[in-house]
């Protein structure tokens, strides 16, 4: 089995990406900036009515694995499709992106997930997600072989939604601690933080959890509070390894005990799409991770990948990471 940096574990999904005004969302009664989950007959409508949009291959997880090989790292994923057009759609891409990707597709029903992403003049994205095959992943899908191969497995707090998605995660985690690795996880969400916040809790002060990332809304969300700094020293306590929190425009925070290391954001001329903003930040720190370098220099490539991914429609990048002046200037060369 070939070693890798960095098994992701997620929702497989087939972003559908659009432009829309406030007006529309309001409209739509859809939560701005936030992710909400719904049925197919809402998943119809909202087709029906958005505007023209853009397919590609996204999920969290599946951004993230895809930023970290386009920084030059090697990496698995394990998501549930079904064995239709969007599947196919999502197995090629991230296949042709040099990721081992072997998780067994459905027979056709339930459909691959689909998010209708809205994306407003200020960059914003609402995504409207339909789970679909999704809800099937489950512990027969871990392969241990590849995760005990794996550095780091991270997955999304998103999969704390399908049920059987849990079972596979603390599966993955056993096998990766078995095996001396580390496993991560992201909170995904404000909102998904809310639904499941004594689970997480959990999973941090159980030890499932090494390493966590958040964004500050999540941070504030997990402890409920409104200061940023008492949700740190919570983190300091709570988390085995250490947690990098993003600040959007602010740059990020990493806490590890009592240290604390900040990196600004880089100047962004133009934001087009927030879209996979985190995901990137995580692809960027996990690659400087495993390759052992220090928290500031692992939160300087998170900050370059996230900032390069919010100035293009989407959040898989079109050209190399590893090849931006910022990154460069990290790794060297």
């Amino acid at each position: 089995m070939t070693d890798y940096d960095v098994l992701t574990i997620g929702n497989a999904i087939v972003d559908i990406i659009a432009r829309a005004d406030d007006g529309f969302l309001d409209r739509e009664a859809i939560q701005k900036g936030g992710m909400t989950l719904i049925d197919t007959e809402r998943a119809e409508h909202l087709y029906g009515v958005m505007g023209p949009g853009i397919e590609m291959s996204g999920g969290s997880a599946g951004n993230t694995i895809a930023g970290l090989v386009s920084l030059g790292g090697t990496g698995a994923y394990v998501g549930k499709v079904s064995n239709d057009q969007l599947g196919e759609i999502f197995a090629h891409d991230i296949r042709a992106l040099g990721v081992h990707y072997a998780t067994r597709p459905l027979d056709g029903h339930p459909p691959t997930a689909r998010s209708m992403i809205l994306v407003t003049p200020d960059g914003q994205r609402s995504m409207n997600t339909y789970l679909g095959a999704c809800v099937e992943l489950g512990p027969e899908d871990i392969d241990a072989a590849v995760v005990a191969a794996a550095k780091v497995t991270y997955f999304e707090g998103y999969l704390w939604d399908p049920p059987r998605a849990k079972q596979a995660i603390v599966e993955a985690a056993r096998i990766a601690h078995d095996n001396g690795r580390e496993v991560a996880m992201t909170l995904s969400d404000a909102f998904c933080v809310h639904r499941y916040r004594d689970e997480f809790l959990d999973l941090m002060r159980s030890g499932t959890v090494d390493i966590v990332f958040a964004n500050e809304s999540e941070a504030l969300s997990l402890y409920e509070v409104n200061d940023l700094g008492t949700a740190l020293d919570q983190l300091a306590k709570d988390t085995k390894r250490f947690c990098a929190v993003t600040r959007s425009e602010k740059g990020c925070i990493v806490v590890d005990g009592d240290q604390r290391v900040s990196v600004p954001a880089l100047a962004i001329a133009d934001v087009v799409d927030t879209t996979g903003a985190g995901d990137l930040f995580a692809s960027g720190f996990l690659r400087g991770y495993t390759m052992g370098l220090d928290h500031e220099k692992c939160a300087k490539l998170g900050v370059a990948a996230a900032g390069h991914i919010i100035g293009q429609i989407g959040p898989r990048p079109q050209t190399p990471l590893k090849d931006l002046p910022a990154v460069k200037a990290v790794l060297g060369g």
